[in-house]
């Protein structure tokens, strides 16, 4: 795992760096959902701003982690540096799944709070289903992880 996120240093910090850029999107459209709650059900509202914003927070504590593991794989072959990135990552990894659980959350509390269209209620659906899904598919392979394709697809 170190070896290859040394062998990929730049390609790593770039898409850390999109990656940065969409949880501070979603961390500030919690934030704005929270200040402007609407007129129709506005705790749920607020409830839902404040998921969303905590799913950004979860998300730039998972990309702190991914930062940790690049700085880790500077040297691969450092025994006591492989030991401390798999705890890294499984870090890592739980707090992008808390992030996806608590998008999910989010999504489905704004389809119950907000006066959407049916068309915007069947995409949320659509999309709290695929999100569920890619929280949970790369899980089920246990502590061994996944294989590539699972990973691809979750």
């Amino acid at each position: 795992m170190l070896t290859v996120v040394n062998a990929r240093v730049a390609a790593h910090l770039i898409g850390l760096g999109l990656d940065v850029v969409g949880w501070l999107a979603l961390l500030a459209a919690g934030l704005v959902m929270t200040a402007r709650p609407t007129e129709h059900r506005p705790q749920l509202m607020t409830l839902a701003g404040g998921l969303l914003a905590c799913a950004g927070l979860a998300g730039l504590l998972h990309d702190a982690g991914n930062l940790a593991l690049t700085q880790l794989a500077a040297d691969p072959t450092d025994p006591a540096a492989a030991m401390v990135a798999w705890a890294v990552l499984v870090t890592a990894k739980w707090s992008v799944n808390l992030a996806g659980l608590l998008w999910v959350a989010a999504t489905v509390t704004t389809a119950l709070g907000a006066p959407l269209p049916t068309v915007l209620r069947r995409a949320g659906v659509i999309a709290a289903v695929s999100g569920l899904a890619a929280v949970l598919l790369p899980w089920t392979a246990g502590i061994d992880g996944s294989s590539a394709r699972l990973e691809q697809l979750g």
